[in-house]
């Protein structure tokens, strides 16, 4: 009685029981949803007695699946006549239940007359994603040029059937892209990535493995491994901090307007650090005469040198000198500058005598910068130049005498989005004074985006610019993703001194709006609007109209092809000519890339009335391929049959071949070919080639240290033989003599990994460390022993056994139909520094191979196995001797499912009272 009391009181406090009246209790019924798996809970049935008898009934309690479990599957039931009673039935839910509706089914016969009855109830598992993904395998160290090869076991915990989606950003999955995992289920992950075998130096390679579900992006997982990749040709180390210089010398020949002229020409360009630091920058390039006339496709005579230390910079020679934009924008010629820059304030001036603009002499510029803050600074500066005297100018000012140019610019972000900027110059001389002033805005939102800038510059101004205005603006307003609204406007300044170097681009006046729409993810269409005027520099003038125009621009990529078609009508003055037409352009532009070769092909077909002639026909076509056979040889060619008369003012291909080759490292052949438009000429074409060797060079500028040594022994420890073993640190290699004994002199410092090549070792051999061995070397001399001795063995095999008992059960739970895939563990074995993993089945047989003799742990891991299944024991410790074979017998034992509790009936219930009438 005590045993049944006690029982009641623990199934009562794991299984509440409920009171019902005349309806059941919501509180109960709400049991029957959303059940989570791998937990109990209980069902209610009510019953009732209708009948004037006493009833007792034999009950019986199933489910529609081996995974909900009733515990009380059945017992005997008394019920008095007339008599509601609620019979409680506690369930157990597996956790490899999945996602869906079951029920639960109680039946009830009479023992007296054999009558029964059937009650079902239904309940909902609600669905449970747990994902669960790690490293199972990995090497430690990997030479380069071998393949790294990691696993990982990737597990579904939860009751939902998986699709899953595998990826890695730095490596190639083994297997499918996609899986489907049932509940319960696991899956052996493999990833590999080929490693360059040119590798120069010993580094990390991270893989990582990211799987997840396209039905629930937040259920992912990622796991990662690192792998040591060591250098089999690394990269000469050195003692010495270096500088990378490049010498060349090119045989140029040109034939120009029917008279032929070559030559030689040298080069001389270095660019780097003085020091280890850094502290100290250099720069300096020399280029001997051109032999040839000088063109955009050959180099100018250049001589100048740049050195930098912290704050301070100083150039000695050729380059293009600016003062501020009104007044020096930019001046090629050969000079000096210096600057030295201080927290807030920078100082600094140059001296410049111009090469290819015969109106000055000389200049000289001095300036004071003061950082207000980040963004925001203010420029006070005085540029000072002397003219040529007694040559004739050719610029739009005469300087009759010495000019005085004083300037102030600056620059201020006035928010996130919105900076200023701007400057106000003032020039004297003998003769005349004059003023120049720059005002300029940009702002950039989300959306919006906008530049406007305006320049003055009055008719005696003696800068770089001199009777004229500019003004130019833009923005862009972006309404979705699809569609963006744009407009540019430009109006050149007409009167600037530039170098005669250079011939200035024709006069522009210039306005363009439109709107953009994108209609695809590689294909948009945009729309223009506007007007522009073009007028030539030069005399005779060879056009100067003014056309308004719309235009049509799409651009869509098909396969490999992106193609750009354009149409332009427009409504052309031809001042020149003296008379109005129309003018039509239809443009096309394909390229696409194949066989590691990029194409494009250009055509275009325009009726005109902007030039000589009224409705004249123009037809431009061309192509350029560019094919790169490999990372030491390519070759280019252009071809166009011509150009528009606008861009006489620069030099213009018309056949171009260039072919590159490396012949060996640091050594390169460059030769080229082409015919070409000088500029300003229109029809006269002009050949030029050249050959170019070119010899890269790191020049030796400072000792960083000194050599070191690393000698050692290694001890027979039971081995064959420890003479003629091969040694590898880095790129240096090491035979051992007859006692064992090694060395390597000449070592740059450094880190280093010490390995040894085990073909010179026997089959069997295992070092008493783990090799290779990590060393930082530092000391001028070095030691490092270890000992070689023989490997172990682990070897072992899965049994299933039943697990017996005796013990009487009064009901045995429904067993499990037996599930189609095979059930397996994880075996780990670990000595500490070293851990390694193997999946094996029930009933296999299982090794762990050339093992370093010493204390080891083995664990193992359920990896799923059924919860029939447990495991005996799940942890091994032994100690390895040399050549030993440590077998092992893993016991998985399968246990009977059954419940033993006293044969006693749970009843909650009432008796009805009736009222009398």
């Amino acid at each position: 009685m005590i045993k049944n009391c006690i029982l009641y009181i623990v199934l009562l406090s794991i299984f509440p029981a409920h009171i019902f009246s005349q309806q059941q209790s919501n509180s109960l019924a709400a049991k029957k949803d959303s059940l989570m798996p791998g937990r109990s809970t209980s069902i209610s049935f009510p019953l009732e007695n209708s009948s004037t008898e006493n009833k007792v009934y034999t009950i019986t309690v199933t489910s529609s699946s081996p995974f909900i479990t009733p515990i009380l599957s059945g017992t005997e039931l008394k019920i008095a006549a007339g008599e509601k009673t609620v019979y409680i039935v506690p369930i157990r839910i597996a956790p490899e239940a999945a996602q869906g509706i079951y029920s639960v089914i109680l039946q009830g016969n009479d023992q007296h007359d054999g009558t029964s009855f059937v009650k079902t109830s239904s309940i909902t598992v609600s669905g449970n994603r747990k994902l669960n993904l790690t490293a199972l395998e990995s090497p430690e160290f990997i030479r380069a040029g071998e393949t790294i090869r990691a696993f990982f076991l990737l597990k579904n915990n939860g009751n939902i059937t998986e699709k899953l989606i595998l990826e890695s950003k730095n490596a190639v999955v083994d297997n499918d892209a996609s899986l489907t995992l049932s509940p319960n289920e696991s899956k052996t992950i493999s990833i590999y990535k080929n490693t360059d075998p040119e590798l120069g130096q010993n580094e990390f390679q991270n893989l990582s493995l990211f799987v997840y579900s396209p039905d629930n992006p937040k259920e992912n997982q990622t796991a990662y491994v690192s792998v040591k990749v060591i250098s089999v040709k690394p990269v000469e180390d050195d003692i010495y901090h270096r500088l990378p210089v490049s010498a060349s010398l090119s045989f140029i020949g040109m034939k120009n307007m029917g008279v032929y002229k070559d030559g030689f020409q040298g080069e001389l360009y270095g660019k780097g650090s003085l020091d280890k630091e850094n502290k100290n920058q250099v720069e300096f390039h020399a280029v001997s005469a051109n032999p040839v006339e000088f063109n955009s496709f050959t180099q100018y005579e250049e001589y100048f040198i740049n050195y930098k230390r912290n704050n301070f910079f100083v150039h000695l020679g050729d380059k293009m000198y600016s003062a501020s934009y009104l007044t020096e924008f930019a001046r090629y010629g050969r000079g000096a500058e210096v600057r030295y820059d201080l927290k807030k304030i920078s100082l600094g001036g140059f001296y410049n005598h111009p090469r290819f603009f015969r109106d000055i002499k000389d200049e000289f510029n001095v300036y004071s910068t003061f950082k207000i803050r980040k963004e925001s600074e203010v420029t006070a500066g005085y540029l000072y130049k002397v003219p040529r005297k007694g040559e004739v100018n050719f610029g739009n000012i005469r300087l009759y005498s010495e000019t005085h140019l004083p300037y102030a610019a600056g620059k201020f972000k006035l928010s996130k989005n919105i900076s200023l900027s701007g400057e106000a110059a003032y020039s004297k001389n003998d003769e005349v004074e004059g003023t120049a002033y720059l005002a300029q805005a940009q702002a950039s939102f989300e959306r919006l985006n906008g530049n406007v800038m305006y320049m003055r510059a009055s008719p005696e101004f003696a800068g770089y610019f001199t009777n004229t205005s500019t003004f130019n603006g833009n923005f862009q307003y972006t309404f979705s993703k699809r569609i963006n609204v744009f407009a540019n406007y430009i109006q050149d300044a007409r009167n600037f001194q530039r170098d005669t170097l250079f011939l200035a681009a024709p006069y522009r006046r210039f306005l363009q709006y439109g709107i953009q729409y994108k209609y695809l993810s590689n294909g948009l269409i945009t729309f223009y609007n506007g007007f522009q005027k073009y007028q030539d520099r030069l005399e005779p003038k060879q056009f100067d109209y003014y056309e308004q125009y719309f235009k049509l621009s799409i651009d869509q990529k098909i396969g490999i092809f992106q193609v750009n078609l354009q149409g332009q009508l427009g409504k052309t003055n031809n001042y020149l000519s003296g008379f109005n037409g129309n003018s039509s352009f239809y443009t096309t532009n394909i390229a696409f890339e194949k066989f590691k070769t990029s194409f494009n092909v250009y055509a275009s077909y325009a009726v005109t009335s902007r030039y000589q002639l009224q409705n004249q026909r123009q037809i431009y076509y061309g192509a350029r391929i560019f094919s790169r056979f490999s990372d030491k040889s390519s070759l280019s060619l252009f071809y166009q049959n011509n150009y528009m008369p606008e861009e006489y003012f620069r030099d213009r291909n018309l056949f171009e071949v260039l072919y590159h080759q490396q012949l060996f490292p640091g050594s390169e052949l460059d030769l080229s070919g082409r015919y070409s438009l000088q500029r300003g000429e229109l029809g006269d074409k002009d050949f030029i080639f050249s050959l170019r060797y070119t010899l890269r060079l790191n020049v030796p500028v400072q000792k960083t240290t000194e050599y070191i040594s690393l000698s050692g022994n290694i001890s027979n420890l039971g081995v064959r033989k420890t003479e003629g073993i091969k040694l590898m640190l880095g790129s240096n290699l090491s035979v051992t003599d007859k006692d064992g004994n090694y060395s390597f002199k000449n070592v740059v410092p450094g880190d280093y990994f010490l390995e040894i090549d085990r073909s010179t070792t026997d089959i069997n051999d295992i070092s008493d460390i783990s090799l290779p061995a990590s060393l930082h070397l530092i000391n001028k001399e070095n030691t490092f022993n270890f000992g070689l001795t023989t490997a172990s063995m682990i070897k072992g095999i899965i049994l299933l056994s039943e697990e017996n008992t005796n013990q009487y059960s009064f009901v045995h739970l429904q067993p499990k139909k037996e599930k189609k895939n095979k059930q397996s563990i994880i075996v780990e074995i670990s000595d500490g520094e070293h851990t390694y993993r193997k999946i094996v089945f029930l009933g296999e047989t299982f090794d762990f191979t050339y093992l370093r003799p010493g204390e080891w742990k083995v664990k193992l891991y359920r990896n799923g196995l059924d919860k029939r299944y447990k495991i005996a024991a799940d942890s091994f410790q032994f100690e390895l001797k040399p050549s030993q074979t440590q077998n092992i017998t893993i016991h998985i034992v399968r246990q009977q499912s059954e419940i033993k509790y006293q044969q006693e009936t749970i009843k909650v219930g009432y008796n009805e009272i009736k009222k009398k009438k």
